[in-house]
């Protein structure tokens, strides 16, 4: 069964379910656009219509690792409470769903960033993912009372990234334990006891 628009939409979720699997595993340079059409089954014709250039399906990769990634943090911190101060710590609890898949390559930005050339479309594409993710976590540590958000932020988005480095490199899940009661420390340090606690 087709969509009112046709196959189109099927074809190109199928080239971006195919990109997203093989460039996290092997890193967008190292897919070739041939294998990306083969293992998608999509005509040649039919790929260049929807992606001109490489680059634009790899931004079109590192679209839907954003819309996954800050889903799956925002859903961690609104299931570890109402509070803000809560919700900054259990925003971890993704990275620790995350390091524990099968197939777990790390931060696809990061990977992704350390291919690309500075001031490429890529590049600046993961570097606003970071900035994105920085965003929202200073405005939780505004909302939980921090005297510095914006510092507290970065500190937690910093260990955020090295967590989801070190996953890959120690090969130890349990590193996210790790990450999330050094982020407690951090919260708890940065915002007012009776802001922090649960109301």
């Amino acid at each position: 069964m087709t969509t009112p628009s046709g196959p189109r939409p099927g074809a190109r979720k199928r080239i971006v379910d195919t990109a997203f699997r093989l460039f996290y595993a092997r890193g967008p340079r190292g897919v070739g656009v041939d294998t990306i059409i083969d293992e998608a089954g999509v005509a040649k014709a039919s790929f260049y219509k929807h992606f001109p250039r490489k680059d634009d399906l790899v931004l079109a990769y590192l679209d839907e690792v954003d819309r996954t990634w800050l889903g799956q943090l925002r859903a961690c911190a609104r299931a570890a409470g109402d509070h803000p101060a809560e919700q900054l710590v259990g925003m971890f609890d993704a990275l620790h769903s995350a390091a524990r898949r099968e197939g777990y390559h790390g931060c696809a930005f990061i990977n992704s960033a350390a291919e690309a050339s500075p001031g490429s479309e890529v590049h600046a594409r993961s570097v606003d993912h970071k900035r994105l993710v920085r965003a929202w976590v200073t405005d939780l540590a505004r909302r939980a009372g921090a005297a510095d958000p914006e510092g507290l932020a970065r500190q937690l988005t910093v260990l955020l990234d090295g967590g989801l480095s070190a996953g890959v490199l120690d090969a130890d899940p349990e590193v996210a334990a790790s990450a999330r009661s050094a982020a407690a420390v951090l919260v708890a340090a940065a915002c007012p006891p009776a802001r922090a606690s649960t109301p």
